[in-house]
């Protein structure tokens, strides 16, 4: 039996590597995975999923080690538009050496660790290392945020009632994720056959160790899913050298921030069931009517610290004897966040929901939701426990259940109930030094904020379906317009980064996708320094050769076959030890491969209106964007070394000359 289920496990893992030839998946988005509700849930729980909702992770695929020869070969190709001819001459000897020499010892001691580690994946351990040792501030160089499109209908943006909305929706899916009702995450490749009832009425009865496979027989691929468990009642601790994440699900308490208060109440009863939605709504009535003035010392701004000086001060705090709320904050459900300001535009959105003003914030909670006066709302998380699959997908569901079955409206009464007993302002004992650190954290959270700008650009003039009838990945040309519109306002090809998720394998995190190539480096040319030297039919060969490129290194990222990972964790590994840093890592060109000045993300959704994060590098560009059916939206943020708004016009411009030649017209 073991060895028949060896050869089957082989052979759906060697089918599995031909996905990487299957132009559906580009990336794994939220667009082809559905959530089936079933009615009859009842106000506890979102929906009853059929299938378990961790019924696959024991069967996951693991996420594979690339071949050296493989990883040495895609860090090549992505060096070489980087480079001039003499770097790239001496980048590729080192990295031979490195291939037949430190690189051959670290890779062959990767893979036997990884051997010994069958319950998790080789990045893992190392990933969640990096994110939590890094000292410098979460705000902007880590947590981002995803807005959420407002409710469609409008009575229902009342700040209160959205709130109360969401505070019962969230509440409902913690219930339905922890009650394993939550349907599994899925990606379906062929929904009609595997997204049915009657598909996951069979499937339920397959043991969890071999799920995966009966799932993958029918085109359907379950993500990951391991990093759930941490939306709730978690928070980042801040440490000396190296932080920490605290989970404990015994909370039954939200955390509100208003004008820089902090208050908790229990919205789960002793039994661990949620409390009347008119009693939500009569809480955050009492909360969002308070008299009480913004605190002088905020302690939420202390969040936004380097993560040294934050550990210091936290243990000051503790020392002064605020344990108690400090334990409060830290096991709570979640982070809600309402703000005294409507919001004006895109760009104030951006700017408040990814940093804000720094007082009503607490930024080391696994997530915050956070509302404007306005009733715009948005997410904001912290990066180390996870990449926002499960951010995004707790997103989708709680807009859709808002919208769909909100449990209050702008007609309902709170409840008759004494919140001024059952929700508790937290006070804190600060001492002089406690005082001044408060103070001094203001200083350096508004010097760093101020720095930054935002810009957003709608192009109007085509999308995704224009994009796939001329069989180009809507994904590519998004991304080469990147490349054009940087080469326009800068003259030079530059370090590119692209999220792309690998959780279709156990504990897998991200993959870097390098947008930047030969392919996009030549055809960037033609149309931005040379477009009078190309036929219109030569430039579209161009377009498609780009296209089919970047759509290899999709496919090769989701698969676990990028370079980046691997690299990173021989890295790792070769620190752990003790060894001497090999040459590859001195290597200049090294250096500027990761000082990723184009650092990109995508995200699509029916819930999401934008999302957005700050520059990986002070002479960098944060660009989200989403290819949508008929436009181009981009929200990109910049330091003052770069003009993001220049570079958007650029951008623009690009993608008005590609559309132009797909229309079989020449450009100027």
């Amino acid at each position: 039996m073991a060895g028949l289920l060896s050869t089957q496990c082989n052979s759906a893992l060697n089918k599995l590597k031909l996905l990487r030839n299957n132009p559906a998946l580009s990336v794994l988005t939220s667009t082809q995975r559905k959530y089936s509700s079933k009615d009859g849930a009842g106000i506890e729980y979102l929906h009853k999923s059929v299938v378990p909702t961790m019924h696959y992770q024991k069967s996951l695929p693991r996420l594979p080690v690339p071949k050296l020869e493989d990883t040495i070969r895609r860090y090549l190709a992505a060096q070489r538009p980087l480079l001039n001819d003499e770097q790239y001459s001496n980048t590729e000897k080192v990295t031979h050496d490195f291939q037949s020499g430190a690189g051959k010892q670290l890779h062959e001691e990767l893979v036997a660790l990884d051997k010994n580690n069958k319950h998790t994946s080789y990045i893992s351990a190392p990933w969640f290392d990096m994110y939590l040792s890094a000292r410098e501030s979460v705000v902007l160089n880590f947590n981002p945020f995803m807005s959420f499109n407002p409710d469609p209908k409008p009575e229902y943006n009342d700040q209160l009632v959205r709130a109360t909305n969401m505070v019962c929706s969230a509440v409902r899916f913690m219930k339905t994720l922890r009650a394993g009702l939550l349907e599994p995450e899925v990606f379906h490749l062929n929904p009609a056959k595997s997204d049915t009832d009657s598909f996951k009425r069979l499937i339920r009865w397959v043991p969890p160790s071999i799920s995966w496979f009966g799932a993958y027989m029918v085109n359907a691929y379950p993500l990951d899913m391991s990093q759930y468990f941490r939306l709730f009642n978690s928070t980042r601790i801040p440490k000396y050298k190296r932080d920490e994440l605290l989970t404990d699900d015994k909370g039954h308490h939200l955390l509100v921030l208003r004008q820089g208060n902090l208050y908790v109440f229990d919205v789960l009863d002793r039994d661990g069931n949620l409390i009347k939605p008119a009693e939500v709504h009569a809480h955050l009535k009492y909360i969002l009517t308070d008299p009480t003035e913004a605190p002088s010392f905020p302690l939420g701004v202390l969040t936004s610290e380097n993560r040294d000086t934050w550990a210091g001060l936290r243990q000051k705090l503790l020392d002064a004897g605020n344990g108690e709320a400090l334990q409060l904050v830290d096991t709570a459900l979640f982070c809600l966040c309402l703000d005294e300001e409507v919001m004006r535009d895109h760009i104030h959105i951006s700017h408040n929901m990814l940093h804000g003003d720094g007082c009503n914030r607490w930024y080391d909670k696994s997530f915050s939701i956070i509302l404007a006066k306005d009733g715009q709302a948005a997410i904001n998380f912290e990066h180390s426990w996870g990449d926002g699959v499960a951010v995004l997908r707790f997103q989708n569901e709680v807009f859709k259940d808002t919208t769909e079955k909100p449990l209050v409206g702008p007609g309902s009464q709170p409840a008759s109930v004494d919140s001024a007993s059952a929700v508790r302002r937290l006070g804190f004992k600060l001492d002089e030094g406690l005082k001044a650190g408060i103070t001094k954290a203001k200083e350096n959270f508004h010097a760093a904020v101020s720095k930054l700008t935002i810009d957003a650009m709608e192009f109007k003039k085509g999308g995704k379906e224009q994009l796939k009838k001329k069989k180009l990945s809507p994904d590519a040309i998004a991304q080469l317009a990147f490349q054009m519109g940087f080469l326009r306002q800068y003259g030079q090809t530059v370090a590119t980064y692209e999220s792309c998720s690998t959780a279709a394998f156990k504990h897998g995190r991200t993959e870097t996708i390098r947008p930047a190539s030969i392919h996009t480096k030549r055809c960037a040319k033609a149309f931005v320094q040379q477009p009078g030297q190309h036929t219109v039919e030569q430039l579209q060969g161009l377009l498609s050769e780009c296209s089919k490129y970047h759509g290899q290194l999709t496919k090769e990222a989701a698969m676990g076959q990028g370079f980046d990972r691997h690299l990173f964790a021989m890295r790792y590994l070769a620190n752990s030890k003790g060894m001497a840093l090999p040459s590859l890592y001195q290597d200049p060109a090294y250096a500027a491969i990761n000082h990723n000045i184009l650092s990109t993300s995508t995200l699509t959704s029916p819930a999401v209106s934008l999302g957005g994060f700050a520059p990986v590098v002070p002479d960098g560009f944060g660009v989200g964007y989403g290819v949508h059916d008929e436009w181009i939206g981009c929200n990109v943020s910049s330091y003052p070394a770069r003009n993001v708004h220049e570079f958007l016009k650029c951008v623009h411009k690009s993608l008005e000359d590609i559309f132009t030649v797909l229309d079989g017209k020449p450009i100027h």
